[in-house]
């Protein structure tokens, strides 16, 4: 027997309820995304303040850099590599007699200075720089150290944030110049030891194409991951709530939240730049 319109009503099938329903949860979303856009603003115009009034201990930003720099070396340059490899085995496979073995150069020194060396840096750093983050200052919040820094009056965004912030905007391109080195020069010896292309004729094809502004547009993306990756981790940090749990909760919407943003900014690099 079909169902009645009372019958669906009754049931929570109703259309209007349905609609309510839709109309609450973009309502929540929005109001989520409002307030967590609001809290990164505070921390990003405090962080500038900080900055220019000289108030960022060098000795807090030399630590950060350390810890952030010195210790992603290693893995900076391996990943680095395999992008290299793996970029320059594939090319040559899918290459034909129709192209000339040299254009595999330009092929990849174009895709690890424009693409790869950036973004492959940027997931490095979220996995060992921002989890970290998040999870020191997450803990520090639940345990009530924050509220121990405000009660001494002294600012958390000063001594913990900002000198994670500017370090990043520091350290990450440097990084990031690193991973594009690794990767051209283990290409061009992945080339050599593959496709037989000698390194003279790889240097020739990629410096074919070659535009000063192609290294500035890597920086430039460094620059902005290297600032997004804190600002968002510390964030991330300073709202956890609800003990150990929350620190786990926040660590991982934290690294989602920080991987959904550099690939965000990614994509709106080539139309705002590179045309």
């Amino acid at each position: 027997m079909a169902t009645t319109t009372e019958e669906r009503e009754e049931a929570g099938f109703s259309p209007g309820r349905v609609l309510g329903g839709v109309l609450a949860a973009v309502g929540r979303w929005a109001e989520g995304f409002a307030a967590h856009a609001g809290d990164m603003a505070e921390l990003v115009w405090r962080t500038v303040y900080y900055l220019f009034t000289g108030r960022i201990a060098m000795r807090d930003i030399a630590r950060q850099m350390y810890w952030m720099g010195i210790g992603s070396i290693p893995i900076v340059l391996v990943t680095g590599m395999l992008g290299g490899i793996v970029t320059s085995q594939q090319g040559g496979y899918q290459f034909t007699g129709g192209i000339p073995l040299y254009i595999l150069g330009s092929v990849v020194a174009s895709s690890i200075i424009l693409e790869l060396g950036p973004v492959m840096t940027a997931i490095v750093l979220i996995g060992r720089v921002g989890a970290r983050i998040t999870a020191e200052l997450g803990t520090m919040q639940v345990s009530e150290q924050i509220d121990a820094l405000y009660s001494l009056g002294r600012d958390p965004v000063r001594t913990l944030v900002a000198p994670r912030i500017v370090a990043g905007v520091i350290v990450v391109p440097i990084l990031v110049a690193l991973c594009n080195l690794s990767g051209v020069v283990s290409g061009m010896i992945a080339a050599q030891s593959t496709v037989h292309l000698g390194i003279p004729a790889f240097r020739y094809g990629a410096g074919l194409y070659w535009h000063n502004w192609d290294m500035l547009y890597s920086e430039l993306k460094a620059v902005a991951f290297g600032f997004i990756i804190p600002l968002v981790a510390s964030h991330m940090g300073l709202a956890t709530r609800g003990g150990a749990e929350g620190v786990g909760k926040s660590t991982t919407s934290a690294v989602v939240l920080m991987t959904l943003s550099v690939l965000v900014i990614d994509a709106l690099f080539p139309p705002l730049l590179l045309n």
